[in-house]
């Protein structure tokens, strides 16, 4: 709704605040959205750490093309950053059993 202005004034920020609740929830398309916005630094400051994590986690759920999408960011960064966004990923699943 907020992200494509559907009702209300396109606001990523806004936007960015509800994919963020229900990634949190595991819900596999708001964690690849999200995973996309920071790709984009839509509503945030772009971050490909940020973008790879969510993006692995809604790969990791099977979601089509999340893996891709993470191979392909994880293309433009380098082997710490990919190693952080990995760990985070980790730290996220076991906080969300």
């Amino acid at each position: 709704m907020y992200a494509n202005g559907w009702g209300v004034p396109q606001d990523f920020a806004e936007a960015v605040k509800w994919y963020r609740l229900a990634a949190n929830q595991g819900t596999a398309k708001a964690q690849a959205i999200l995973g996309a916005m920071y790709a984009d630094g839509q509503g945030v400051p772009q971050d490909y750490v940020q973008a790879h994590m969510w993006l692995n986690l809604a790969a990791a759920q099977g979601l089509e093309g999340a893996g891709k999408a993470r191979d392909d960011i994880a293309g433009i960064m380098t082997p710490s950053q990919i190693e952080e966004a990995q760990r985070l990923a980790r730290e996220w699943l076991a906080a969300h059993p």
